[in-house]
């Protein structure tokens, strides 16, 4: 604090600068991050990509879990490359599917015997 600051004009100071990112000692160019021109770091960039977190349990199908486990790869992409993988498991799971249809299953039993005249 300078001898012609109060209290309150201090706290204030700190208030700002703390909202700009730095502390009252610092100049506000400093504080407000890089200059016109630099990259902006990584982890400040909002269209980044980023994690989910959403938990994916596997369901006991090999076919299926593999499927489901390519999701995790839309997490380091960007937005524009999600299609690509979720059309992808898309394509894998309706085809774990229709492959269960494809299977042969129990022998059909023989229908019941009608009366007879």
């Amino acid at each position: 604090m300078s001898d012609t600051e109060t209290p309150r004009e201090e706290a204030a100071a700190q208030v700002a600068a703390a909202s700009a990112g730095g502390t009252a000692g610092e100049p506000a160019a400093q504080a407000a991050g890089p200059a016109a021109g630099e990259p902006a770091e990584p982890d400040d960039d909002p269209a980044a990509p980023a994690p989910l977190g959403v938990p994916r349990t596997p369901t006991g199908h090999a076919e299926v879990d593999a499927h489901l486990e390519r999701l995790g790869d839309a997490d380091h992409l960007a937005t524009d490359g999600h299609v690509e993988v979720y059309e992808d498991v898309h394509r894998g799971l309706r085809d774990a599917l229709t492959a269960l249809d494809a299977r042969p299953g129990p022998p059909v039993p023989p229908p019941p015997y009608g009366p007879r005249s």
